[in-house]
């Protein structure tokens, strides 16, 4: 099974810190969200731990191994990236988009594969249509369903492996945000370690075993929803004021309604 870690990692571009003395353990199995304000350093993390990314100093680490150390066709095999913008102009069916996540076995097993995914994202209907005429939130669930093919054709050369998924939910109306939500933590049963930036506080209470909160580039919580989300967090991290309320769970949850900008004292 694959972990993965952040250790002491800084990431510079000249002058700037992007991201600073980030230590973080990301386990198999497990769902964790990063949230934080716009500039955090959310999609830097995430870049740092997809490979594409090299820290200025500190190591990135997936199965005991620094992940620069992996060939591209063995890291794409080990991890899988749905990143939050894909622009193609290219007149692919939807089929063909989901394709590109790889082969595997006969091109029966694949094409069983690919019939599977359509149908947990909603795409059968549409897998002959060309991906440029689709709206923006069928684009990215086709991207969705691309990701996780290679992450299933992967899981069976090296076993458990992990997908990182850059607000995977942001053009998607409320049921295909919920049903995606719960595709991936499906895919987390299955050992593997599902990592999402999301914007959606309450959606990453509902997706996360952990909420990982960002803020300027460093870590500034790391728990699970019920200890990382409340009303201090809320003022020092994202400046709203507001309460906290909670399902019959005991698991929080916030409303824009009861939201006001946070004024500090003094």
């Amino acid at each position: 099974m694959t972990g993965l870690q952040l250790q002491s990692v800084c990431y510079r571009v000249r002058d700037s810190l992007l991201l600073g003395d980030v230590t973080i353990d990301f386990r198999p199995g497990e769902t964790v969200a990063i949230v934080g304000p716009n500039g955090a350093g959310k999609s830097t993390l995430l870049r740092l731990l997809s490979g594409d990314l090299t820290p200025t100093s500190g190591h990135v680490r997936l199965a005991d191994k620094d992940i620069a150390s992996y060939a591209p066709r063995e890291l794409a095999m080990r991890r899988a990236v749905l990143s939050q913008h894909i622009h193609v102009s290219f007149p692919f069916t939807v089929e063909e988009i989901v394709r590109m996540g790889g082969e595997t076995g006969t091109a029966a097993e694949t094409d069983a594969l690919i019939d599977s995914l359509l149908a947990e994202v909603d795409l059968s209907a549409f897998r002959h249509h060309e991906f440029p005429t689709l709206s923006g939130g069928e684009q990215q669930r086709a991207h969705f369903a691309r990701t996780l093919l290679q992450l299933m054709i992967g899981e069976r050369t090296y076993g458990s492996g992990v997908v990182l998924l850059d607000e995977p939910t942001s053009s998607l109306d409320l049921k295909h945000q919920i049903k995606l939500i719960d595709l991936a933590k499906a895919h987390a049963g299955t050992g593997t370690a599902v990592i999402a930036v999301l914007h959606d506080l309450n959606l990453a209470v509902r997706f996360a075993d952990r909420i990982v909160v960002m803020k300027n580039g460093r870590v500034a919580a790391d728990g699970h929803p019920v200890s990382s989300i409340n009303s201090d967090m809320m003022e020092q991290i994202f400046g709203v004021s507001t309460g906290i309320r909670r399902t019959d769970d005991s698991l929080p949850f916030v409303l824009q309604q009861d939201m006001s900008v946070f004024q500090p004292s003094g």
